[in-house]
């Protein structure tokens, strides 16, 4: 039965870098295609910390190490200007399904969360992944998205 189970584990991470069937032609190439342009809407983490504004709250996200590398462990820092309550955050691929991965974020201090995160590799050398957080904000149920490439490399910009 254990065999049973770690056959089909492993056969679901091994198919978890298919592209989603209803992904829309971004018109971007992988590496494996040749030079391909990075996706400029992604969050930089090399340059700033991603923001999100929901009404007058800024709620940001920095992860450590900058380059967002696969299969190692991540530091996820999301800090806002006022109190997020019932706070849920997951991560998941933007154009690929490579499963759901929840993100447990405890509060460190005043409106800043933190956790550990580990995903990982996919083989088209151009993985971005989604961040997703929810949360109540001031008794209003609120979601932000962060999407960024895994195994970035510095922009020039």
């Amino acid at each position: 039965m254990i065999s049973f189970i770690s056959v089909l584990f492993s056969t679901l991470l091994m198919s978890g870098c298919e592209p989603a069937s209803d992904t829309p032609d971004t018109g971007l190439e992988t590496a494996a295609e040749g030079a391909f342009e990075i996706d400029q809407s992604l969050c930089d983490f090399h340059h700033t910390a991603c923001k999100k504004q929901v009404g007058n709250t800024v709620i940001s996200l920095r992860i450590s190490p900058e380059n967002t590398p696969s299969e190692k462990p991540l530091s996820v820092t999301l800090t806002s200007t006022e109190p997020l309550t019932n706070l849920a955050v997951r991560v998941e691929g933007r154009d690929m399904f490579m499963g759901v991965i929840p993100l447990f974020l405890d509060e460190t201090s005043k409106n800043t969360y933190q956790g550990t995160l580990i995903y990982g590799s996919c083989s088209s050398n151009y993985m971005v992944w989604r961040l997703i957080a929810s949360f109540d904000l001031n008794g209003e149920n609120s979601v932000v998205m962060y999407d960024f490439l895994a195994d970035s490399q510095p922009s020039n910009g």
